[in-house]
């Protein structure tokens, strides 16, 4: 198993491709990504108004809206033609539409409707703008109670105006309710994943590529040893290179974004170690598809996406059907992803991620025997296909 392991370092450090995914990328990516979701929320989108009313009244609900921080009048159209003429140019990104009867209404005690149209392009946009709206709409209809009650000439129960219950958000583990801190610590996971899976499979193509020049045999393995040792020093020596890779991404990142770090880093370092030594069998058993060295990148595009969506950041496990909440428990970094965010986001311990742990435990032991069968399988079938079974 040590010459195996020596072996296997010796081929990532002299292959520059392995080099590029089990270095380059773990140091670049994250990077990259909570660049380009920085910053995490958006405020004062430019907002064009068409005031069909001119009142007091519409020209408060207007201050109001422009003192949120999501929003910013821009400017004050005429009528909808110009307002989506702004729009179409990307001046503004939302039309605050207020009725000619918004004043009346409100005189009357009549709902007042006041419409309003998103641009669609960003997501962030179209949040910021439903949360800010929200708060104004609470806002008024409090003020508006509470003069109503006042102008009956109950004074004293002008406060009843209130809104019995005040409603405030508090976003745990994304005190900033941002997307960054809401997708990069399991982006990361799936990182470490999906590279370590792509350098190991890179080797193994390379061996299959060396096995068709040499007879059958790759003269980079050492002789004599066996599948199970094989297998455990090649695993091992990727999970003891991609450790300083993980302190990298799991401790430092969150610190130089200033993204959630709340849990113990001895807790998430210790509960990622069976996902790496999971990835690494993984890898190994994905080697029987690799014909060549290209082929790695085939499985990677093709899983990338799959695993993205199985982890559960764009659609919620429990929302899932039976099928692919199966398939997702499959996937060590569906559990990494899960336990992570837990440990990084609201401070759990280890214990608290139990059925996280022992499931990635379940998978090394699973992903072990199918990463044997794999190297066997290989190994017996390039003997015998050159006449040396």
């Amino acid at each position: 198993m040590g010459r195996v392991f020596r072996n296997e370092l010796r081929q990532i450090i002299h292959d520059p491709g392995v080099l590029l995914f089990f270095v380059a990328l773990p140091l670049a990516y994250p990077v990259v990504y909570t660049l380009i979701y920085n910053p995490e929320v958006v405020r004062d989108i430019p907002v064009a108004v068409v005031d069909n009313s001119r009142t007091a009244a519409s020209r408060d609900f207007v201050r109001k809206a422009d003192a949120s921080p999501s929003m910013e009048v821009y400017a004050y159209c005429a009528d909808m033609a110009e307002a989506r003429e702004l729009m179409a140019e990307s001046k503004v990104f939302g039309i605050m539409q207020i009725p000619a009867d918004y004043s009346k209404n409100l005189g009357t005690g009549e709902p007042s409707h006041v419409e309003f149209y998103a641009e669609m392009s960003l997501l962030l946009r179209y949040r910021a703008f439903v949360s800010a709206l929200t708060d104004l709409q609470l806002e008024v209809i409090s003020e508006i109670t509470g003069e109503r009650i006042a102008s009956t000439g109950l004074e004293s129960l002008a406060g009843a105006g209130a809104m019995p219950v005040k409603s405030e958000s508090n976003f745990l583990g994304d005190t900033e309710q941002g997307f960054a801190s809401f997708v990069i610590p399991g982006i990361v996971i799936l990182i470490l994943q999906q590279s370590m899976i792509l350098g190991i499979t890179l080797l193994g193509g390379t061996s299959r590529e060396r096995r068709r020049r040499n007879g059958g045999i790759d003269p980079q393995d050492p002789a004599g040893v066996s599948v199970l040792a094989t297998v455990w020093g090649r695993a091992l020596a990727c999970t003891v290179f991609y450790i300083p890779l993980t302190v990298y991404i799991m401790r430092f990142i969150p610190e130089m974004f200033n993204l959630p770090h709340y849990g113990a880093a001895v807790d998430y370092l210790l509960f990622i170690f069976p996902m790496l030594l999971a990835t690494a069998f993984l890898g190994q058993a994905l080697n029987v598809f690799m014909k060549e060295r290209e082929s790695a990148f085939i499985v990677i595009v093709f899983t990338s996406v799959v695993f993205l969506f199985l982890s559960g950041l764009t659609w919620p496990r429990y929302a899932m059907s039976p099928l692919w909440i199966w398939v997702g428990n499959c996937v060590p970094a569906v559990w990494g992803v899960e336990g992570f965010i837990r440990i990084n986001s609201n401070a759990a311990t280890l214990p608290e991620v139990g059925t996280a742990f022992l499931a990635m435990w379940i998978l090394t032991a699973v992903y072990m025997l199918a990463a044997c069968w794999a190297t066997k399988y290989i190994d017996v079938k390039s003997r015998l296909r050159y006449g040396r079974g």
